[in-house]
């Protein structure tokens, strides 16, 4: 069982380091501009989804070539050298996309950037990567339910740890 929780960690490490890129990349001082206020609130930026999908592809890339030099191969879910760099940012975008969207329902619930909405603000990004991905590869259902599972941990730890650093404003 161990083995099948670091497979799927590791096939979703573009997701993750798409939505982490936003908040580490936020100090950048190019593209920080909202991409519909109204719609998402100021704190989604073209920066953010820019350095996020290219972060997250970027890191797809960087597994392909561990696997096609025989590294990592105890890590895998798939087969990396049968998939372009479309599946790497299917993942990232719709880990992009998945927080938009659920900005977008924050928005109109009237809760404040920053404010927490459990579980939603720790399944978005994951939710969305699965969807959008879904189009190149479609995950067994027992990997799926670890991302659900274990990805809201991971979230909420990778933000105290942000918190504690003073990346982030808020621990959620």
């Amino acid at each position: 069982m161990v083995s099948i929780i670091l497979k799927a960690l590791y096939f979703f490490l573009p997701a993750y380091f798409a939505n982490m890129a936003p908040v580490i990349f936020r100090k950048i001082p190019l593209l920080g501009i909202p991409i519909y206020e109204k719609w998402f609130g100021k704190n989604k930026t073209w920066r953010g989804l820019i350095v996020g999908v290219l972060l997250g592809t970027g890191i797809f890339f960087i597994q392909r070539l561990l696997y096609t030099n025989n590294l990592m191969a105890d890590w895998v879910l798939i087969d990396y050298s049968g998939y372009t760099f479309l599946l790497g940012l299917l993942l990232a975008l719709g880990a992009i996309l998945g927080d938009m969207v659920e900005s977008y329902f924050k928005r109109k619930k009237g809760l404040k950037p920053g404010k927490p909405w459990i579980p939603w603000d720790q399944l978005d990004f994951v939710l969305g990567a699965i969807i959008l991905s879904a189009f190149v590869y479609v995950p067994d259902i027992l990997v799926i339910v670890i991302l659900l599972l274990i990805s809201p941990l991971l979230h909420i730890l990778v933000n105290h740890i942000a918190y504690w650093l003073k990346i982030r404003k808020s621990r959620y």
